[in-house]
């Protein structure tokens, strides 16, 4: 026997639950399924426009555990108000197994029909992700031929110095302060400095400016 959970929500909290889990119910004691309490996921007064819903994702994260194999909704607008966000839903439950039904519009992706549909969502989600490839690299096309910078900007020091002042014996700290630039940079500026940037340069201790002043009193 299948495993089936109910999700449920209604916008405001004059609005009652139960009129949507009895119709649902109904339908699961029809077709013979047993759905527990536990599976009853319920958000009260929670408006559909929202993507993170307590009820919802804990839903998501039983589906991810395989807890139940049918999902039943009153009707899909329950699930989620924009097109976007059901079809993100509706993969998700797809790549769990997750057999999806809504009563309203008799949609059951066990069927030809939502077999299909399943397909068309697949579509559609990478034309979205090709569209988002092409105008992310679209807009860096435009913002070089602006002469806009593209990633992190490049640092606004005398490299020279600060490579100097860490080598004659400042501590990181010290450099940093001067130039006012970060310890990472500074260390950056150490390791491009040496010509290889994936080894460290010896970093000079923190203190050595005291342990040279103790080293020359003790003479």
């Amino acid at each position: 026997m299948k495993r089936a959970a109910f999700y449920v929500r209604v916008s405001t909290v004059e609005q009652h639950p139960e009129t949507q889990l009895r119709d649902l119910r109904e339908y699961a004691q029809r077709r013979g399924l047993s759905v527990p309490q536990e599976r009853e996921y319920v958000d009260h007064g929670i408006g559909g426009t929202k993507a993170r819903r307590p009820a919802l994702d804990r839903m998501l994260e039983d589906a991810h555990r395989r807890r139940f194999d049918v999902l039943i909704v009153w009707s899909c607008d329950r699930l989620a108000r924009s097109t976007k966000h059901f079809l993100l839903v509706l993969d998700e439950l797809d790549s769990c197994e997750i057999q999806f039904v809504s009563l309203r519009e008799a949609f059951d992706t066990a069927g030809a029909l939502g077999r299909a549909f399943l397909g068309i969502v697949a579509v559609l989600g990478e034309m979205e992700r090709a569209l988002l490839i092409e105008r992310v690299r679209s807009g860096m096309a435009r913002a070089r031929a602006e002469g806009r910078q593209i990633g992190r900007a490049r640092l606004d020091v005398n490299r020279q110095q600060v490579i100097q002042d860490r080598r004659s014996g400042m501590s990181l700290t010290q450099v940093a302060n001067k130039h006012r630039i970060s310890r990472a940079s500074v260390c950056r500026l150490m390791k491009e400095a040496n010509g290889n940037p994936n080894v460290a340069v010896p970093a000079l201790a923190e203190n050595m400016p005291e342990q040279v002043s103790a080293a020359g009193a003790a003479r």
